[in-house]
């Protein structure tokens, strides 16, 4: 009876880690705030991704973005919002001078585009549309006047962002093992006890 307990705590501290790590290499999302300063005006644009933006650079004469990009998995995932007022119109993509197609939802304020692709390493995206300053003009900017940003209502403010779900799974696993070990072992006590 010892030899299972004591089997049983130790299948759950080697197995319970190992496979709580596997989804979190994929569920890691680093968030990227990039301000794009263009033509007088200021946008935010939203990236949230697992893999690490290294630069980026907006080119208003294309009307295209470009990311460039690290990463250290094959399978890579990203959600990027950029502002209608900023590109709209028919977007182009081209990842490593290769175009493909992510999904696209928009509504009156950002295009939220969900890009998955292959290949780790260094990669270069770039997002290209048809339209660019959608009901603004071109002003020159003011040297005394402060930039104003977009409404931060998509994403909570930088260093407010809610906790991990894969932590509060831990959290339970933890618990779980922890309460089945002690019932396990009040179990076996009761019963050598009996006889």
């Amino acid at each position: 009876m010892k030899s299972i307990l004591v089997l049983s705590i130790v299948l759950f501290f080697v197995v319970a880690p190992a496979f709580a790590q596997m989804p979190l290499s994929d569920a890691t999302g680093f968030i990227n705030r990039l301000n794009v300063e263009t033509s007088g005006h200021v946008f935010e644009i939203k990236l949230v991704s697992n893999f690490d933006l290294t630069d980026y650079t907006f080119e208003k004469d294309n009307q295209q973005l470009i990311l460039y990009v690290e990463s250290g998995l094959e399978n890579n995932l990203g959600e990027i919002m950029i502002p209608t007022n900023l590109l709209n119109g028919n977007f182009m993509f081209i990842l490593n001078d290769q175009e493909f197609f992510p999904k696209i939802q928009s509504n009156e304020k950002i295009h939220f585009i969900t890009m998955n692709f292959t290949g780790s390493g260094s990669n270069v995206i770039s997002i290209t549309g048809s339209e660019y300053l959608i009901g603004l003009s071109e002003i020159t900017p003011d040297e005394n006047k402060i930039p104003q940003t977009l409404d931060n209502d998509f994403l909570p403010p930088d260093g407010e962002v809610g906790g991990n779900s894969s932590n509060f799974y831990l959290l339970w696993l933890a618990v779980g093992g922890i309460l089945i070990t002690v019932v396990v072992f009040a179990v076996s006590k009761f019963l050598k006890n009996k006889n």
